[in-house]
């Protein structure tokens, strides 16, 4: 049975709570003050705190108490987030259709002809487990 779209949505990582969880799996379990000097944008204390809250509720962070903060770590993989972001980016922009990103791709050139024999390599070797 599959998710109704808005919760795929609330799985679906913005670009700052991509931008932090990209922190946590480059440095693991982090406290809030850990978080913010590695970010590309200068962000206050109180918007780190809430987007990690965020990611708390969402599932794709644990906290353990450690003195007055929280550190929180990742318990969501880098390979599992990209996967759920590239179905979203799937089903939003091409009607579920992976072939028709491919092809926007191979239209826009951003893929070149040898990335792509190498991809129908690894299909090919995919369909044969």
């Amino acid at each position: 049975m599959s998710m109704p779209a808005k919760e795929k949505t609330k799985q679906t990582l913005t670009p700052l709570e991509l931008e932090i969880m990209q922190v946590l799996w480059e440095n693991g379990a982090s406290t809030v003050a850990e978080v913010i000097p590695k970010l590309k944008a200068e962000l206050a204390y109180t918007t780190v705190q809430t987007m990690l809250m965020v990611l708390l509720r969402k599932g794709k962070v644990k906290r353990t108490q450690e003195g007055r903060a929280f550190r929180y770590r990742p318990v969501v993989s880098r390979e599992r987030a990209s996967g759920s972001a590239v179905e979203d980016l799937v089903r939003r922009m091409f009607g579920g259709s992976a072939e028709a990103l491919l092809m926007a791709m191979v239209d826009t050139r951003q893929i070149s002809a040898k990335e792509l024999e190498r991809l129908a390599r690894k299909v090919a070797a995919a369909e044969q487990l």
